[in-house]
């Protein structure tokens, strides 16, 4: 959900910096709708969807479904922000890989959300993770809506996702060609 934090806090900036939101149109996105593929996989792994799966099938899927979207996301480094999106992605898949193909969530960050051991997150409870300081270490105020626990590659993610939106929408509009 730290995604989707990351859109509204670029929209906001790129309003007040005077940026334009038709300006996002503009932008060349490169293999977009692999990325939406990919995430739309990922929207029904964690979902009841994907009750029927194994871990070791679900996981396997997670992994190949996040380097997709890092194809993605090397396809677009030309773009201001993205550069900082591909590192924090790189963070979240080391970790990922590094705990057997899931992301795991600290029990206190999932307390503080009242989740237990799991709950409304794609994390998972590893007695001792791998790569710890990359792992979901992190807990949203309860208050928020969508609350979720979060790692500082997800942070990354935001930040730069925020910076993107926001130097889109204040990009110069393109001049039209002369003839």
């Amino acid at each position: 959900m730290f995604i989707l934090y990351g859109v509204v806090a670029g929209l906001v900036a790129g309003f007040l910096l005077g940026g334009r939101l038709e300006r996002l149109a503009d932008v060349r996105f490169r293999l977009g709708p692999l990325a939406f593929v990919a995430l739309a996989v990922q929207l029904v792994l964690f979902s009841p969807l994907a009750d029927g799966l194994s871990d070791d099938v679900a996981r396997a899927i997670y992994v190949v479904s996040t380097a997709l979207v890092g194809v993605v996301l090397l396809a677009n480094l030309r773009l201001t922000g993205v550069p900082l999106i591909v590192i924090g992605a790189a963070l979240n898949l080391a970790a990922i890989l590094a705990n057997g193909g899931a992301m795991p969530a600290s029990p206190s960050a999932l307390a503080a959300l009242g989740f237990g051991t799991g709950g409304n997150t794609n994390s998972v409870v590893v007695d001792q993770p791998a790569l710890e300081p990359l792992t979901d270490i992190f807990a949203m105020p309860a208050w928020m809506p969508l609350a979720n626990v979060f790692s500082i590659g997800d942070v990354l993610i935001g930040a730069g996702i925020a910076i993107a939106i926001a130097a889109a929408m204040r990009r110069p509009a393109p001049v039209p060609p002369t003839v």
